[in-house]
């Protein structure tokens, strides 16, 4: 990935907070790298280099500046957008495929050679599968020694180190510290075993009501709830469940985690961020919309709108099948009462308050009788089928899949067509360009601006909205 020297001088010299993530700023001199808002005086000319990623700094011996905290800034929002190998990759590292699978297995998800995998990756990145999966356990790391009252063994193997060695000798190498310096620098929060709280960063702004609008107005009972302008669910995560409370404040979305195991913390964080997407880059966004008259007005009063994406793909395909044809009032209670047939967890009584949990799995609607589908035969089958080609791994609805190639697999069953493919691209797989012109919130929030609402026609004005063409679908619906 070229990165242009002037460019990413002037965001520096500037401290433009719109490129944290995008590129990351090495002082030769000093030692460190920084985020390109850092505050610190801007390092001369002839001291600077660029690096597309924090691996790539930390793989040239930099360490991170403690007072930015580059490792924390936002993902860079070219991940999301793309729909290559190397972004299905970077998507996937940062869930973490590598510290479970190893490179072997995330070269398998992608269907490319570990070598040639390693070899794209450092073009574009300047670090490979395992200095990427390497930089990501050490944010980990920093995060419970920082938030946690866990002891430093105990961290090591929860942020995925195989040893309490390569624990220390990485932290120390990245941060400069070792993890008892880093712990008495800090101070310790602890919110009781297996909790975590953290900030998520953005690129402002964020218009926070109109995601936790979203969210609220689809949540499910014992699943998802909005209340009092937090947004808290429940997750299935690859070592256990976990529940996350997400509060967006004034730079940041406190984030709450509570996990049964701390090996989950890495994935429950990227799937929050890619629930609010929080990666996204709005400025440019918003550029592109407010530059036609009809969004116009739109885009000045609501700032920031992001599009909701998801944290289980096969929960969404799930909402987007029983929501065909029906309100989603009346796809709420429909797939309510499919939940209530699920054998749920046993509560835990010690807390106060009501335990969520995460969506069933593709499995346990298999096993699912028929009573608990109150939806017409063939709206049954359709989820049945999606089930089945979920649970034997020929369907990947994450957001590492292909996007081409899962939109073909998903047409091919019975019962989805192209709007639930596509509401599946924008939100699972976090496509920024799909448009739904057939979706009727959507025509009728097209004649809500002026434009025109026969599909055709309005597909073809929608053409000026590319690439974000996701997002004036989610400004359409708010118009409507």
């Amino acid at each position: 990935m070229e990165l242009d020297f002037e460019r990413c001088y002037r965001a520096v010299d500037s401290r433009d907070q719109r490129f944290d993530g995008w590129f990351f700023t090495g002082v030769t001199s000093t030692g460190i790298y920084c985020r390109p808002s850092c505050p610190a005086m801007t390092p001369k000319r002839q001291n600077v280099r660029f690096f597309p990623s924090s691996a790539a700094a930390q793989r040239a011996g930099l360490r991170a500046c403690r007072r930015c905290r580059p490792d924390a800034s936002p993902g860079s929002p070219q991940w999301d957008v793309r729909a290559d190998v190397v972004a299905r990759a970077m998507r996937l590292i940062t869930d973490g495929v590598v510290d479970r699978d190893g490179v072997p297995g995330l070269a398998a998800r992608l269907g490319y050679t570990e070598r040639h995998l390693h070899r794209m990756l450092r073009a574009e990145v300047g670090a490979g599968p395992l200095a990427l999966a390497r930089a990501q356990r050490a944010q980990t790391a920093r995060t419970l020694i920082e938030t946690t009252g866990l002891g430093l063994a105990e961290i090591a193997f929860a942020a995925g180190f195989g040893s309490v060695r390569q624990f220390n000798d990485t932290v120390r190498e990245v941060y400069g510290a070792s993890p008892s310096q880093l712990r008495t620098a800090r101070g310790t929060v602890a919110g009781g075993a297996g909790t975590v709280s953290l900030r998520l960063a953005y690129r402002p702004p964020l218009h926070a009501a109109a995601l936790l609008d979203f969210l609220g107005r689809r949540a499910l009972p014992q699943v998802d709830e909005v209340i009092d302008g937090t947004y808290r669910r429940g997750l299935r995560l690859p070592h256990g469940t976990a529940e996350a409370a997400l509060t967006p404040v004034a730079g940041y979305v406190a984030a709450t985690l509570r996990l049964t195991d701390l090996r989950d913390l890495a994935p429950a964080v990227a799937r929050c961020r890619r629930l609010f997407d929080l990666d996204a880059d709005p400025v440019a966004v918003d550029q592109t919309l407010g530059a036609d008259p009809a969004l116009a007005p739109a885009v000045a009063a609501e700032p920031g709108v992001r599009v909701p994406r998801a944290v289980d793909g096969f929960e969404m395909a799930v909402r987007a099948i029983a929501t065909q044809q029906v309100s989603l009032t009346s796809a709420r209670t429909t797939i309510s009462h499919l939940l209530s047939t699920m054998t749920l967890p046993t509560p835990d009584r010690s807390r106060d308050r009501r335990q969520l949990r995460g969506f069933v799995t593709a499995e346990e609607v298999l096993a699912a009788p028929d009573s608990g589908f109150r939806m017409p035969v063939g709206r049954r089958e359709t989820i049945r089928a999606l089930a089945r080609v979920v649970a034997d791994g020929r369907l990947d609805l994450e957001p590492g899949g292909d996007r081409a190639e899962t939109a073909r697999q998903l047409t091919a069953i019975p019962g989805i067509g192209p709007w639930t493919a596509g509401y599946l691209a924008m939100r699972a797989l976090g496509d920024p360009d799909v448009f739904l012109a057939t979706d009727l919130a959507v025509r009728r929030g097209a004649t809500a601006l002026g434009l025109p609402d026969d599909p055709k026609n309005l597909d073809e004005y929608a053409a000026r909205w590319r690439p974000w063409r996701s997002y004036a679908v989610l400004r359409l619906w708010r118009s409507a």
